[in-house]
């Protein structure tokens, strides 16, 4: 049974693999250790270092792309399209705000979204990590105002983005939607999950001129995205040359101890 479940599909990689059983693994760790088993731990595929560069947005395409989402046409007669309507400009704006994945977002329930105190509680996330969000004042008060116009559409809704089975958005919709919007403006390949990276690494390029007071927002970037540990959050280093380029000149020899290699995990 263990074989069978831990090994490697057609349709995966060899860290979507790893991502998979290592908590099949862990438990027989449990079990062999309290003598209820005696089972070999499964083959772990090799980690295949990331090579997915994100898009770079430009502050003009982003500008572009705003604009289509608010511009978005619709019929605005069915109740659906007034779903649409109000639905993309807030939800591609929270992407690009906020940092947090897109099945984040789109699985978010009105109950954890405190828009008195502007905290998402991050529920449905990659793994099992559960975190906490705290909106930027300028989503805020579009949230306020999309959840007020949504509850008047859908009245007790479950879900924060619902479809009209008040299930939350699918992975297709946001995929569909955020391509047929962005072809719309650049013909350029970029993803809704690009928003995701490029809300960390927008962060850390207003950090090169921090110094060494940088940790401690590395630690809150890193907990506010949801990583499960803060080598994930150091992919993005290698996305933000003027980041690297200071750390080297401070550090000179003791740079890779600080910054170590990493295996590119960070995926959704």
């Amino acid at each position: 049974m263990v074989d069978k479940w831990c090994a490697q599909r057609p349709t995966e990689k060899n860290n979507s693999t790893r991502s998979r059983i290592f908590p099949i693994v862990e438990f027989i760790h449990y079990l062999r250790e309290r003598g209820l088993a005696d089972l070999e731990d499964p083959e772990i595929p090799k980690a295949t270092p990331r090579n997915y560069i994100p898009y770079s947005f430009g502050n003009a395409e982003l500008s572009k792309f705003f604009k289509a989402c608010d511009s978005y046409e619709v019929h605005l007669k069915r109740k659906k399209d007034k779903n649409l309507k109000l639905t993309i400009p807030v939800f591609f704006r929270l992407l690009y705000s906020s940092g947090i994945r897109t099945t984040e977002a789109r699985l978010l329930r009105r109950t954890d979204a405190d828009l008195d105190t502007g905290v998402l509680n991050i529920r449905k996330s990659k793994g099992h990590s559960q975190h906490f969000v705290v909106l930027h004042d300028s989503i805020l008060p579009l949230m306020c105002w999309y959840d007020s116009a949504m509850e008047s559409l859908y009245p007790g809704r479950e879900y924060f983005f619902p479809v009209d089975n008040d299930k939350g958005r699918s992975m297709v919709w946001v995929w569909k939607t955020f391509s047929k919007i962005w072809g719309q403006i650049s013909e350029n390949h970029a993803t809704a999950y690009d928003l995701r990276h490029n809300y960390a690494i927008e962060n850390i390029n207003r950090w090169t001129e921090l110094g060494f007071d940088f940790f401690d927002k590395l630690v809150y970037l890193s907990k506010s995205m949801g990583h499960s540990t803060i080598e994930n959050t150091k992919y993005y280093y290698s996305l933000v040359p003027s980041m690297s380029s200071l750390l080297r000149d401070k550090t000179e020899a003791d740079f890779d101890d600080i910054i170590p290699e990493v295996d590119y995990e960070e995926s959704e």
